[in-house]
């Protein structure tokens, strides 16, 4: 997640509205954001506490009992575009860039 805020400049030209998404408590989240404010110097990306999985199964995210890593892209209708498994989508950064502004581009064409 570090590797996301440290790369944001990678997803400027596009216009989204980006949000961290797991099963976790508000108040776990809470204590993630504080560190991410701490070791970045900049605020967390918003959280979405999903405890039940709603927007986690939706997005096909769902890994047994916890939430995948990955990520995805919602239209502005709600509707899932697309969504990648990835365990290693930080540490490959310009590759999960890409994916993501291909996919959106196929929304703004």
């Amino acid at each position: 997640m570090v590797q996301l805020h440290e790369n944001l400049d990678e997803f400027q030209d596009m216009d989204l509205e980006m949000y961290i998404v797991s099963k976790d408590t508000t108040e776990q989240q809470k204590e993630l954001s504080i560190g991410i404010r701490e070791y970045t110097g900049e605020n967390s990306l918003p959280f979405i506490s999903d405890p039940d999985f709603t927007l986690i199964d939706t997005m096909g995210m769902k890994d047994q009992d916890s939430a995948a890593r990955g990520y995805g892209l919602l239209d502005t209708n709600g509707n899932v575009v697309f969504q990648t498994q990835n365990d290693h989508w930080g540490e490959e950064i310009e590759k999960t860039a890409a994916e993501i502004k291909k996919e959106y581009n196929k929304l703004t064409d």
